[in-house]
């Protein structure tokens, strides 16, 4: 059988009551065989990174012209705009589209490190360290023993797949963030809680890590840490700067983004004689009408529901092997984004980038839905930008485009999560049951 192999970290983090895998108790599911890690296949990667990043800057800086809305105009509108209200010491309060935690403040300011640069350039340019950065952390991991380039593969293909939309939104640095805490988590429990736990200061979502952290030891370790982290960042900026958590308001009224699971609805509904209207609203496309805030509603309560089976998984969970932190972490990414009342291109980064922690492990199981993430972030380059307009019309290109882009995120993260309980909930029993004595009745069977 296939194994999954522990280290000492692993074992360290778990009571009594949790059974560590070993070679013999893995599931029988093939792991894909690792890529073989050569000087040729390292130069190979970063070519095709490098030529894929080049085409992304040509993209950004409008040498390329993609098809649909310029995905840059967020960066040289509205990042801008609220550079020039938070140099001044406050935090944009009087505008709606400002939905972010206060940590955000930093991505935005960034580029006035770069005051030779047009805030558009410096803000690109960072997006393209950070990408590098990612790369870089991914490429390490990837040499150590057990660990493979799959993971560098997924990151170097997902963020071409998406197109300059991963360049032009700060989510790539949030997820720089998140792949770190990730890969740290292994090994230096507070240092990836605090990793986290300052990401969750940036957008939020980040906190979704920790879920899959072994119990005892790394959760206190970890979770303290996050908690610490989290705290002392917002205390900071809510005393150095107004507003810092009016985010949380404005983020409360956001309705039906036209790209979600629960607009298909309404795209339906569009050609069935539903009354409402397609809007710019709080910073995004929105459906707006009747039934709309019961639709966002019901998205919520799916959310709610979502954390609830994270919660069950980890009651219940009772095998922890060296990939289920990432395969956790994967799983409640996928759940989160898929039952989101938004579901916007750049959230594809986010998933992206953890598919790329897990797939760094031999012994990871997500290959299947981290091929499915790659495949809707194929789907949303598509909608977003190349064919929008059809999204916004509800016409039979668009809808079928959404549909094939949710469905393979709902997929996903039914894959991801069915792979997670088997692995630590169901194979548990098999790992730890005892073996019946000789003449028992049970062996007598």
């Amino acid at each position: 059988m296939a194994g999954t192999s522990t280290d000492a970290s692993t074992v360290a983090g778990t009571d009594a009551k949790t059974h560590v895998r070993t070679n013999a108790d893995a599931d029988t599911t093939a792991a894909p065989a690792p890529a073989p890690r050569t000087a040729a296949h390292e130069l190979l990667l970063l070519a095709v990174w490098t030529l894929t990043r080049a085409v992304l800057l040509l993209c950004v800086f409008r040498v390329i012209v993609t098809p649909g809305p310029d995905v840059t105009s967020d960066v040289t509108f509205i990042y801008q705009g609220w550079f020039e209200v938070l140099r001044t010491g406050t935090f944009p309060l009087d505008d709606v589209t400002w939905q972010y935690p206060p940590a955000a403040a930093l991505a935005v300011l960034g580029p006035g490190l770069l005051p030779f640069l047009s805030y558009p350039a410096a803000f690109f340019l960072l997006s393209f360290v950070a990408d590098a950065v990612v790369t870089g952390l991914l490429l390490h991991a990837g040499g150590r023993p057990g660990r493979t380039l799959r993971g560098v593969w997924v990151w170097t293909a997902g963020v071409a797949l998406l197109g300059p939309t991963a360049y032009a939104r700060y989510d790539l640095m949030v997820t720089a963030l998140a792949v770190a805490a990730l890969l740290a988590g292994a090994r230096r429990a507070r240092a990836a809680g605090a990793l986290a736990g300052f990401g969750a200061v940036v957008k939020v979502w980040p906190l979704l890590l920790l879920v899959g952290a072994p119990r005892g030891r790394a959760t206190r370790r970890s979770w303290g840490a996050a908690a610490a982290t989290a705290a002392a960042a917002t205390v900071v900026f809510a005393a150095a700067m107004p507003g810092a958590l009016a985010f949380l308001a404005f983020q409360r009224d956001r309705g039906t983004e036209v790209e979600s699971l629960g607009a298909l609805v309404f795209h339906v509904a569009r050609h069935l004689g539903w009354q409402g209207t397609v809007q710019l609203n709080y910073g995004s496309v929105e459906f707006l009408g009747p039934y709309v805030p019961a639709v966002s509603t019901a998205a919520q309560v799916l959310s709610v529901a979502a954390l609830g089976w994270l919660l069950l998984w980890r009651a219940r969970a009772r095998v922890w092997s060296v990939t289920t932190p990432a395969d956790a972490a994967f799983a409640a990414v996928l759940l989160f984004t898929a039952t989101s009342r938004v579901i916007s291109p750049q959230y594809l980064v986010w998933l992206v980038g953890v598919a790329a922690v897990c797939l760094v492990y031999r012994d990871s199981r997500m290959a299947v839905p981290a091929r499915l993430v790659l495949a809707a972030t194929l789907v949303t380059f598509l909608e977003f930008p190349v064919w929008f307009s059809h999204v916004v019309a509800s016409d039979p290109l668009g809808v079928t485009l959404l549909v094939v882009r949710n469905g393979l995120l709902v997929a996903a993260a039914f894959l991801a999560c069915r792979t997670l309980w088997r692995q630590t909930v169901a194979g548990a029993a098999a790992a730890v049951s005892p073996v019946p004595a000789a003449g028992s009745p049970a062996s007598a069977r």
